[in-house]
């Protein structure tokens, strides 16, 4: 009896939260549609101010560069769904990319065969991750800036930080092929597939919904029978592999697997899902904002170039962006827009 009591009120917490998290739906769908109105007015802007904006070779470069992008926001946004943290996205993302690149280059083995070793390599990582956290009951944002540290620091030394540039022209090719005759890269079909999953997560199973549970507020998610730990444990695997996906596309569009990947995607990784609409206390993520978020950075990035203005500005915007998003996460918290 006791245990049937746990699980309904385990249930009966979940569905709560769920319905409160909800609460705010409409608030969140006209932030949404301003985002959209706004990468829109950039790309108007652009066509007009930068010459070869809308040139099909600059869209497919854009809209690749995007599909990256967003799935490193995409890594982020699933340890942010649970208020955690991880620092570790590039190191993941980077060293899974050079597993895939010796794997092809040094042991001949089939991309796809390489591709499901490095996806496997990044979720364990992420499980270990997830297993420190949970055993040490340290803050993910020390345990994940260490494990990245730890990471980068064990791919340089057993690969010499020597890149591997040899890779199967099946394997580059796939980035460079079109969408039905598209400006479209076969990696924007990767990233929406990965984005309908999350959706589905979110939105359908059990899982998803004790994610921004614990999320929305961790100790009443304890209290009320969730297994936080295994939680916590299977979100940050799912972020690996997500980290892992995102080096393998990167790889993929440089023909090369270079010991500096991943060396700066921590900014962008937290940039995309906050411009989205997922709050970096957790307890709240948008799919489809983090997709916007993702399109607008890579947008101004691309434009800014075009004309003439120099790309370390995008650092300053990114860094403006996320303090904004910091600021805005405590207002809606405030406001009641989240579990508190």
């Amino acid at each position: 009896m006791a245990s049937t009591g746990t699980v309904r009120l385990s249930q009966s917490f979940v569905s709560v939260s769920a319905s409160r998290l909800t609460g705010g739906a409409l608030l969140r769908q006209v932030a949404l549609l301003a985002l959209l109105f706004v990468t829109a007015g950039f790309w108007i802007y652009f066509s007009v101010a930068a010459s070869g904006f809308t040139s099909d070779f600059n869209l497919f470069s854009l809209l690749r560069f995007a599909a990256i992008q967003i799935t490193i926001g995409f890594a982020q946004m699933v340890a942010l769904s649970i208020g955690d943290l991880n620092l570790a996205v590039g190191a993941i993302g980077g060293a899974t990319g050079m597993i895939a690149g010796w794997a092809m280059q040094v042991l001949g083995l089939p991309p796809l065969v390489a591709v499901v070793f490095a996806l496997a390599a990044g979720m364990l990582l992420g499980f270990g991750n997830g297993l420190l956290i949970t055993w040490t009951r340290i803050n993910s944002f020390i345990v994940t800036l260490a494990t990245a540290s730890l990471i980068t620091g064990a791919m340089l030394i057993v690969t010499h930080a020597d890149p591997f540039s040899r890779l199967p022209d099946s394997f580059t090719s796939f980035s460079e092929t079109e969408v039905a005759s598209l400006p479209v890269s076969n990696l924007v079909l990767v990233m929406l597939a990965v984005g309908v999953a999350l959706f589905f997560l979110y939105r359908n199973l059990s899982l998803g919904r004790e994610m921004l549970a614990v999320g929305a507020n961790r100790r009443a998610a304890r209290m009320s029978g969730l297994s936080v730990d295994r939680v916590v444990l299977l979100t940050h695997g799912i972020s690996g592999a997500l980290a892992a996906t995102a080096g393998l596309m990167a790889i993929s569009a440089d023909h090369t697997a270079s010991p500096s990947l991943g060396s700066d995607w921590l900014l962008a990784s937290f940039v995309a899902p906050a411009i989205g609409g997922t709050l970096l206390s957790g307890g709240l993520v948008s799919v489809p904002g983090t997709i916007l978020g993702g399109v607008l950075l890579a947008t101004i990035s691309n434009g800014l170039l075009l004309v003439g203005i120099d790309n370390f500005w995008i650092t300053v915007f990114l860094g403006v962006v996320l303090l904004l998003a910091v600021v805005l996460d405590r207002v809606t918290r405030a406001a009641g827009g989240a579990v508190p």
